[in-house]
């Protein structure tokens, strides 16, 4: 066990050396300022020598409990986060206190602040709670420091609104990022309390996942300059602002007509419902004047050429598609014309024993009756044979 004595202070303390042949009596009415952070500190002891005391650094320690403080009338900054406190205590004689620091302990309800007149930051975020439970606060305290507190930390404490919060009027710095804060309205509604607020950290709420989230709580406050840790654009702001101001007043010329008994705004009468494939009568699509016009003349000059459905009847359309198959070519050898076929025929006669029919003839000419095994083809030049018949079929 470690605890914080005179003569742990006498003996660690490097900030402010100790002169030689000083009284230690004197030496500690001198000190204004004590460092002794992650010392692995578990106690406080009586300090009342430090009579001077105005900031005093116990951060990350093994504190349980505020104690033995009660001397320091002086003091101004009191830094205890990352200790093992589950209480606030004995607090009410500081009344110089103006920055307290208390985040990452085991507090579950924030008491005993009423009597610091002068507190303008309380930083008491990131408890370590039980689990299903939120951090509470005293309204006699929160109420105390409704005029004097300036910068408010509460984040990581599972809070689900801020009306303990609304009397804080000057208010200018207030984080309560990790919470779980979802409703807009109240927000707001608080907002609307703080007119000095410039700094505003919400992130890691439900309400952050809201549709156009920072440009509804930008135009919740015209003193805000920094929300989430991004700073506000003047001219981002001017829009917005414009934007809520329009709204507002749609949704009272809205109620006002509702209390008219007015509708809420005129209704434009739709085409009659026409049948598949019947034409809209006495209708022109908005913004195409004169269309309807252009299309009854281009389909009147289509139906007046000679090959259009309105100009044929439908026997001459069926007779025209028989004469065009009934032109289509013949591609057989036995469809050919007499003439050909015999020029054919004679390209290859001869004698028994005569040479073979030539492989690089055209297919039709190989498989034709005409050439039957019984016939020796004799060819005198089969080159020649070839491009004959090559000209005679192109």
């Amino acid at each position: 066990m470690v605890r914080l004595t005179i003569d742990l202070i006498a003996r660690v303390n490097t900030h402010t050396k100790r002169k030689r042949d000083e009284p230690l009596s004197q030496y500690l009415r001198r000190l204004t300022h004590l460092y002794f952070q992650e010392r692995h500190i578990d106690e406080i002891d009586d300090l009342s020598l430090c009579k001077n005391l105005s900031v005093l650094y116990l951060y990350d320690n093994r504190i349980a409990r505020i104690q033995n403080l009660h001397f320091a009338s002086n003091l101004t900054h009191l830094y205890l986060q990352n200790n093992l406190i589950a209480k606030i205590e004995n607090l009410s004689l500081l009344r110089r206190l103006e920055k307290l620091y208390l985040g990452n302990n085991e507090i579950t309800v924030v008491e005993g602040l009423d009597k610091l007149e002068n507190l303008k930051e309380l930083h008491i975020e990131n408890q370590r709670l039980p689990p299903g439970e939120k951090l509470l606060f005293d309204p006699r305290s929160i109420q105390a420091l409704s005029v004097t507190l300036c910068v408010l930390n509460i984040s990581g404490n599972s809070l689900e609104d801020l009306q303990d919060f609304r009397c804080l009027r000057n208010l200018n710095q207030f984080m309560a990022a990790d919470n779980q804060l979802d409703d807009m309205k109240e927000l707001a509604q608080v907002l609307a309390g703080w007119p000095n607020l410039w700094r505003l950290e919400l992130v890691g709420n439900p309400l952050c996942r809201k549709a156009k989230y920072r440009d509804r709580v930008i135009v919740m406050s015209n003193s805000l300059e920094v929300l989430d840790g991004k700073e506000i654009n003047e001219t981002a702001r001017k829009f917005l602002l414009s934007w809520k101001a329009n709204k507002e007043a749609r949704r009272r010329q809205r109620e006002e007509r509702k209390k008219n008994g007015e509708a809420d705004g005129p209704r434009r009468e739709l085409p009659p419902l026409q049948l598949p494939h019947a034409p809209l009568r006495n209708y022109i699509m908005p913004g195409l004047p004169g269309a309807r016009k252009q299309f009854e003349a281009i389909l009147a000059r289509s139906r007046s050429l000679p090959g259009s459905a309105d100009v044929m009847g439908r026997g001459d359309v069926i007779a025209q598609k028989t004469e065009i198959i009934a032109e289509m070519p013949k591609k057989s050898l036995s469809d050919l014309q007499p003439p050909l076929r015999s020029r054919y025929a004679r390209i290859l006669v001869g004698e028994p024993g005569g040479t073979p029919i030539p492989r690089d003839l055209p297919p039709p000419i190989r498989s034709s009756p005409v050439l039957r095994p019984s016939l020796q083809a004799k060819a005198i030049d089969v080159r020649s044979s070839n491009q004959f018949v090559e000209s005679q079929v192109l």
